[in-house]
């Protein structure tokens, strides 16, 4: 697991708090890759290694205290926690960083290679209200890819697995290399 800290990006096992998610995110990883061709496997590992070079880069998730659960071509789950200072005049999360995740995990998942891929546009539909405190987690999934262009779902839960918001994004994968 990665965590976004003032630009770079720390292990779990820099946190005490993270030790034992970093353990059980090894198992399941261990588990998953197993079962893998070794193929698929090299490009979830040079997938993986992009992606830690473009999040490295990523001040606004750093500041926003994103960590990314799981990073797999065309599949990414990032989680944020809720602070005061996310919050809108009425008291709930502001609906730009609920956005704001969700486009990041779109973006790790649409990065699958050495291409440089942007959003060529994104639309969310907001379903629930969340507060300070609460841990939000994004879940991108590629739905289609052909050519330069991609499609991907992201659904946005809070800790109770309750849908928060569901996020439609567009990719183009640029000219430009990682």
């Amino acid at each position: 697991m990665l965590r976004f800290c003032a630009g770079a990006i720390k292990a779990a096992g820099d946190s005490p708090a993270l030790d034992e998610e970093q353990r059980m995110t090894d198992v399941a990883t261990e588990r998953q890759g197993g079962d893998r061709p070794a193929d698929e496997q090299a490009d979830a590992a040079a997938s993986d290694r992009l992606n830690r070079e473009m999040m490295q880069r990523d001040l606004a998730s750093a500041m926003l205290g994103m960590v990314v659960e799981r990073d797999d071509p065309g599949h990414a789950v990032v989680s944020m926690r809720v602070r005061e200072d996310m919050t809108n005049g009425f008291a709930i999360t502001h609906g730009g960083l609920v956005f704001t995740l969700a486009d990041t995990a779109f973006a790790i998942a649409c990065n699958e290679d050495h291409r440089v891929t942007v959003a060529a546009g994104a639309d969310i539909t907001f379903l629930k209200s969340t507060v300070a405190g609460q841990t939000l987690t994004a879940t991108a999934v590629r739905r289609a890819r052909s050519g330069r262009t991609g499609l991907y779902d992201v659904t946005v839960v809070d800790e109770q697995g309750d849908a928060v918001a569901e996020f439609r994004g567009r990719s183009i994968s640029t000219n430009r290399t990682i």
